[in-house]
């Protein structure tokens, strides 16, 4: 039985307001900051195809970020840098960048559906959704457009900081970027508290890491 996607019955829940579709990327690498979109979709003019990033292509995503831009009522996106993941940690990082996004929506958002468990504190009334990416278009449609912003980046980061392979695997674990921490240790983007970052700061081995290392790294579908 195919499985179903993505709709809007989370959103047509919310009486009066709008209401945002929240999600990151960027949680898991080793490298580069966490990203965040908060996207509220026009009910007239939903793009078709919208599903949790993850199981689109780059090529999907890509198509779907213009989409979404311009047929969403607003969207915004927003990051939360390596020193303030640093600085807060990951989670509190995440809910940084959500909260720029969210506030970066003009018009403001009423209710926010955000995918996860966790209940962020953003400037409007939230609702946690878990596996919300593949339940509700506004999130999913805000997973893609942090998806894509992240990598984006990560590619120009790949220019900055040669040799590492961001342009590939936007900084997961992938083996290539073990190798590459190994050889040349950490670039300046790279979390220095992930525990492999650690490691290779100061001299460990990391040839342990490859045998962990399960093929692709999410960063890296084609």
């Amino acid at each position: 039985m195919t499985a179903k996607g993505p709709d809007m019955m989370l959103e047509r829940a919310f009486i009066g307001g709008l209401v945002c579709g929240v999600d990151e990327a960027g949680r898991g690498p080793w490298a580069g900051p966490v990203s965040a979109a908060a996207v509220i979709l026009n009910p007239r003019k939903i793009p078709k195809g919208l599903d949790d990033s993850k199981k689109l292509t780059a090529k999907a995503r890509e198509a779907l970020e213009v989409e979404i831009m311009d047929k969403a009522a607003a969207f915004a996106v927003a990051f939360a840098t390596v020193d303030e993941i640093a600085e807060l940690n990951i989670l509190h990082a995440t809910g940084l960048a959500m909260r720029r996004a969210v506030e970066a929506l003009t018009p403001q958002a009423t209710y926010a559906l955000v995918d996860g468990n966790y209940a962020f504190k953003l400037p409007c009334e939230v609702k946690t959704v878990v596996g919300g990416d593949g339940k509700s278009k506004s999130i999913a449609a805000a997973s893609i457009l942090a998806k894509v912003a992240r990598d984006r980046l990560m590619v120009e980061m790949d220019d900055l900081h040669p040799g590492y392979g961001f342009a590939r695997h936007k900084g997961y674990g992938a083996p290539v970027h073990i190798e590459a921490l190994s050889r040349l240790g950490p670039s300046p983007i790279h979390r220095m508290a992930w525990a492999p970052v650690k490691l290779a700061l100061t001299g460990g081995d990391l040839t342990g890491l490859l045998v962990e290392a399960d093929g692709l790294a999410e960063g890296e579908r084609l």
